[in-house]
């Protein structure tokens, strides 16, 4: 079997839409520099994501200089979103925590309430101070994130998505598959392991960067969403309740914690600094 290696890096601009692959990619502590800095929530505050809002999928947000975007939708024509200046704050709310975020101009609103046809709001994460704290049950005392759902980073492996494709395969719902690996919107994609090998992983170093494993991560209806169509199906969900469960969560791929910082670059080496007490694999 090969060394195992970086074989993609993805982020996502703003929380919930399409991502980008770009070669390299700047860790921080908190996670990939402009991975999820945006946010759309509803009139109230709220978060907005795939689970409630499949058809985000279909929007695809470019990174432009300076932090700025150019967003786009089918039926839509592309607009541009630059950074707003920090002169006033909003209360948005991502999942139980409350974070001061900065409104982007109107014009934005207006873009994403169209496409939505409901009222929303594009918000900027513009000041590192305003990350919000990791789980204190997987962190230590200062460690935050963007507005990810509660891990700075998500790897997957591809070798472990092989093993879940022959498994759906075999299944109720074969016609489904295989799936690609945009189901899962992982932030680095390792190749060269065994199936499933991350489950056993407490620390891990890719190229210059080193990372605690802190977490399965745990999936939600958004993994059923065929990000190029925005309809849903059954699988995963079926085969990993089936074959990969974590008490009542159902798992795939590995949440970490930055221990510093550094550049990630596709093919990049990965090395397993450290595993789990008795894992083998």
């Amino acid at each position: 079997m090969p060394n195992p290696s970086l074989r993609a890096l993805h982020l996502y601009p703003v929380k919930s839409l399409a991502g980008f692959a770009p070669g390299e990619a700047l860790v921080r502590p908190w996670g990939l520099t402009g991975d999820r800095r945006w946010l759309l929530t509803g009139a109230d505050g709220t978060m907005l994501t795939q689970r409630g809002n499949p058809r985000l999928a279909l929007v695809t947000a470019t990174p432009l200089g300076e932090g700025g975007l150019e967003v786009s939708a089918p039926g839509q024509g592309s607009l541009r979103v630059d950074v707003p200046p920090p002169d006033t704050t909003v209360a948005v709310e991502v999942w139980r925590d409350k974070v001061e975020a900065v409104p982007a101009d109107p014009a934005a609103d207006a873009w994403f309430s169209a496409y939505l046809d409901t009222e929303v709001r594009l918000v900027h994460m513009d000041d590192p101070a305003r990350r919000r704290s990791i789980d204190p049950a997987y962190s230590r005392p200062g460690e935050t994130v963007s507005f990810a759902d509660g891990f700075p980073l998500l790897i997957t492996t591809t070798a472990s998505l092989d093993a879940l494709n022959s498994l759906i395969a075999q299944g109720d719902h074969a016609d489904e598959g295989p799936l690609p690996m945009n189901r899962f919107r992982p932030n680095a994609v390792i190749d060269g392991t065994a199936p499933w090998a991350e489950d056993g992983w407490s620390r891990l170093r890719i190229g210059e960067v080193s990372f605690r494993v802190v977490k399965p991560c745990g999936r939600c209806v958004i993994t059923t969403t065929d990000q190029r169509t925005a309809e849903r199906g059954k699988e995963p969900l079926r085969t990993l309740a089936r074959h990969q469960r974590t008490g009542d969560r159902l798992v795939f791929g590995q949440n970490l914690i930055p221990e510093g910082s550094g550049t990630l670059r596709l093919g990049d080496p990965v090395e397993v600094v450290e595993r789990e007490a008795g894992a083998g694999r």
